[in-house]
Parts: C-alpha cells; sequence; structure tokens
C-alpha cells in the first residue's frame, strides 16, 4: 500500500510518499521564509505559499520515489487544526487527487499526527503519556489506547512555541525564535532574572505562560538590550520553561502514576521537542523516576507530512470521507 499525504496546517508545505512498512519514498518539507521579514506566520502570505508550493514539491515528490500517481492507493492531508486558508488549500488538492484517481481520501487531525509521530520509532506500550509542545499549542494526553486519547492538560493561553517566537521578538531576535532563544541561552546565566512561572502551585495539568511572556517585556524595557542582557534572559527564560514542564509532568506522574511510574513511559513530540535544554530537564525526571522518555525522529517534530502519513497507516487506514470538511480547530 502506497499513502500519499500533504500538511499545509501553518507555514510548512510538505508532502510524503509512504509505504505501509512504513518506508518513506519521498519527504519533502518546505518552510517559508517570506514569515520572516514579518517576525510570526502572516495567514494570508501563508495561504499563497502553499498554493504555489504544492504542485512543485508533488512533482518533486513523484519523481524522487519513482511512483505514478495512479500508483497511490490513499490520499491524506491534514484537516485541521490550523490556518483556515492553508487547511483548505491542502485538503482541496489531496482531495482532487483522490477523485482523479478514484483513490480514497483520508482526513488527519494534525494534533493526533503529532502524538502518534514516537510510535513510529518507538515500541511503546499503555498507558501512555505524550506531551505534545508546538507553536499553537501545548497539551499533555493520556493513551489508554490508539483509539482512546484524552485531553488531560493544556496551556490557558499562549503555547510554549509562541511565548519563545514572542520573547524572541522583544528582543530583536530573528523569526522563528524558538532556536534562537535556545542558541543565546547557551552563553548566558540562567540565574540572571527570577521570573513568574504561572499556574505551577495549581492543582492541575494546565500551563499559562502569557504573564512570563510579559514579565519579560517589562523587563526589558528596563534594561539596555545589549549582547549579555539577550543572552541573560533567554537562558533564564528556557530555565524557567524547563521548570514549568517538569513540574506539571512530576504531577500528572504524582497523581496518576504514584505507585506504578517505573511502567509508564512518556513521549515529547512537536517543534519545540527539538531543544535539547528541555531534553536534559526530561532526563532528570527519566532519571529520578526511572521514567523512560521518547520522541520521534528529528524530521517528524516540526510540521510535517511524514507524521500525517504515518498516522494514516497506523490508525486511519478505514476512516475514508471525501466530504469531511477542514476544521481550524479541531480537537482529538
Amino acid at each position: 500500500m502506497l499513502v500519499f499525504s500533504v500538511e499545509t496546517s501553518c507555514d510548512e508545505t510538505s508532502v510524503c510518499i509512504m509505504q505501509e512498512d512504513k518506508s518513506i519514498l519521498s519527504h519533502i518539507v518546505y518552510s517559508q521564509e517570506i514569515h520572516k521579514k514579518h517576525g510570526g506566520v502572516v495567514p494570508e502570505l501563508a495561504s499563497r505559499a502553499h498554493l504555489e508550493i504544492l504542485q512543485n514539491i508533488t512533482k518533486e515528490a513523484l519523481k524522487e520515489s519513482g511512483v505514478k500517481l495512479n500508483e497511490i492507493n490513499l490520499f491524506s492531508a491534514t484537516c485541521g487544526p490550523g490556518l483556515i486558508g492553508g487547511l483548505l488549500i491542502g485538503s482541496t488538492f489531496t482531495k482532487s487527487l483522490s477523485i482523479g484517481n478514484s483513490k480514497p481520501f483520508i482526513p488527519i487531525n494534525h494534533l493526533e499526527a503529532h502524538v502518534l509521530s514516537s510510535f513510529y520509532n518507538n515500541k511503546i506500550s499503555f498507558p501512555h503519556l505524550c506531551l505534545l509542545i508546538t507553536g499553537g499549542h501545548t497539551q499533555i494526553y493520556f493513551l489508554e489506547n490508539l483509539n482512546n486519547i484524552k485531553l488531560i492538560g493544556e496551556t490557558i493561553d499562549d503555547a510554549i512555541g509562541e511565548a519563545f517566537d514572542k520573547v524572541a521578538k522583544i528582543l530583536g531576535l530573528p523569526y522563528p525564535g524558538g532556536q534562537e532563544i535556545e542558541k543565546q541561552a547557551l552563553e548566558g546565566n540562567k540565574n540572571s532574572f527570577k521570573l513568574p512561572q504561572p499556574l505551577i502551585k495549581e492543582d492541575n495539568f494546565n500551563f499559562s505562560f502569557s504573564g512570563l511572556k510579559t514579565s519579560i517585556n517589562l523587563i526589558a524595557k528596563k534594561n539596555v538590550i545589549d549582547e549579555i542582557f539577550i543572552k541573560d534572559i533567554s537562558a533564564s527564560f528556557q530555565k524557567c520553561v524547563g521548570s514549568i514542564l517538569v513540574s506539571k509532568l512530576n504531577k500528572v506522574i504524582q497523581k496518576l502514576y504514584k505507585d506504578n511510574a517505573k511502567n509508564l513511559s512518556i513521549s515529547v513530540v512537536g517543534g519545540v521537542a527539538n531543544n535539547d535544554y528541555l531534553k536534559k530537564c526530561f532526563q532528570n525526571i527519566e532519571e529520578q523516576e526511572n521514567i523512560k522518555f521518547v520522541y520521534p525522529p528529528k524530521y517528524m517534530m516540526n510540521d510535517n507530512a511524514a507524521m500525517i502519513a504515518w498516522a494514516t497507516i497506523l490508525k486511519h487506514v478505514k476512516d475514508h470521507n471525501l466530504n469531511f470538511k477542514p476544521n481550524p480547530r479541531l480537537t482529538i
């Protein structure tokens, strides 16, 4: 079985051709550069870029894979959540290919594809926890099995990736901000600034990063934004974010798995999972609680079509629905 998948939920335009045995014949991810000068994603520009890029990289993927379009068995695309313009372009394009080749179309939930991405390269047993950290979402999921995925905690305001981007913008660093903050933090003093940790004492698994961003904005206005300040505030911010994530995960472990933590595994997925400092924070939990942390392949962390294809193969092979309407607020 051959699957052709498309991802266009935000500012990455991506296509993938994957076989049922997980082998990837072609995987192309095009990151739209146009948003850098705006310091963030402009939805209208993202939609236009998807429209311009999608046909070209599809032809490239077919050429690279040596597969003909009529040999594809399943067509799938991200249908939510995300920016509605991008979702419409990606899903309409892919639906047209499925109709033209008389093959099924399968709508894929972007968040679910992230959650399932760690199953690609790890043997995972249930129950399982998943921390999803991206530019648009910060969530904790409890998985009883592949068909029973429950949201148990999420951000009540800014997502973690959004906080990284906004702090970077305050400091005059380029977009996307996550990798820039991490780079600056390497040479900074993480104890230079004491920053607030919203909701850390609350007896729930929710997050809040808006107040943290506001605090850094106020600090920045009272200081000269030179190289030393940028490095120190970046390191302090990163340390604070790490502490928040560790605190919430520890609460989940203690509340749900106090007597059985050794049998628990936790996956960390999404673009922010690339952050090496945060990985070290999770490693401390791993060592203290004897809990295994797993990650998807690096190329499946940011928005990509490989995770869409994998989700199609893993879970959705029977969910054919050509009439599914893209939903920018789609939930699992």
